[in-house]
């Protein structure tokens, strides 16, 4: 009976121990029955988060023309954020966004989140949900070495390119105002379009945050010392799936207490 009664122990220990390793391990939220919140199920179920990221970033979002990888700092917090909804930070899909699309593609729910150097500003909260920010930047501007530029001061009548639907033309108009000065605006929908435009002589400066600027610097260039309108960057998700924006704002306050967000910033080469 002694022997019997021994393997009836072991086997129930057994059977907890393996219901137990099977239990979820995944942060997601829970409603008021303790349930999973309803958006992230549909994550969950679907297996894979969608993300909006640049591909024409360097070190923030790129992707590399010979290896046609994307990756960055934004790409490795979407990673995170995945591993929190998915329990697996490979269980991602990047989808290339710009600064005019990653607002209707997150409207559309053609993406979850979107990590795309998104400034957080009053006007956009009111459409979005936002993440602590994860990244402070000012809007600058890179010009011709040989224009003789040493500030914005310089540039009355000059032409500025900028990226359509940015916050840099709103922060370069305000500072030139201040200044006295009339400048001029082209927009392009991307990155390499407007630095073709400054090469080419189209556009006298090109101008967007400092750190976006740092991957299309070269010996014919220069990085101006102005910084306007201080860029604070937040991941965004659609208004309504607040189960996913807690996650997403969690993740970012873990990555910040635990050091992990500095470690990245150091792994790319950002300040």
């Amino acid at each position: 009976m002694r022997k019997i009664s021994m393997v009836v122990v072991l086997s129930l220990m057994m059977v907890i121990g393996f219901l137990t390793g099977c239990s979820s391990t995944t942060s997601a939220p829970k409603t008021g029955s303790g349930d999973v919140a309803p958006d992230v199920k549909t994550i969950q179920d679907r297996g894979v988060l969608n993300v909006g990221v640049k591909v024409d970033v360097p070190k923030f979002g790129y992707k590399d023309p010979q290896t046609n990888q994307i990756d960055g700092f934004e790409v490795d917090i979407a990673k995170a954020i995945a591993k929190e909804v998915l329990g697996d930070p490979n269980k991602v899909k990047l989808e290339a966004v710009t600064a005019k699309t990653r607002g209707p593609l997150l409207d559309s729910g053609d993406v979850d989140i979107v990590a795309a150097t998104f400034t957080i500003t009053d006007e956009r909260k009111k459409s979005y949900n936002f993440s602590e920010p994860y990244y402070t930047d000012g809007v600058g501007l890179l010009v011709k070495k040989s224009a003789g530029f040493t500030g914005l001061k310089d540039m009355n009548g000059k032409t500025i390119g900028v990226a359509q639907s940015a916050t840099s033309k709103k922060a370069i108009q305000a500072e030139a105002d201040k200044l006295g000065i009339k400048v001029n605006f082209l927009e392009f929908s991307t990155y390499p379009e407007i630095k073709a435009a400054l090469d080419s002589g189209r556009v006298d400066a090109f101008s967007v945050d400092g750190s976006i600027l740092q991957g299309y610097l070269d010996d014919s260039t220069q990085i101006l010392p102005d910084r306007f309108s201080p860029q604070d960057y937040g991941i965004a998700s659609k208004k309504g799936n607040d189960g996913l924006a807690k996650i997403v704002n969690d993740t970012i306050v873990k990555l910040k207490s635990s050091g992990e967000l500095d470690s990245l910033r150091q792994k790319w080469g950002l300040k």
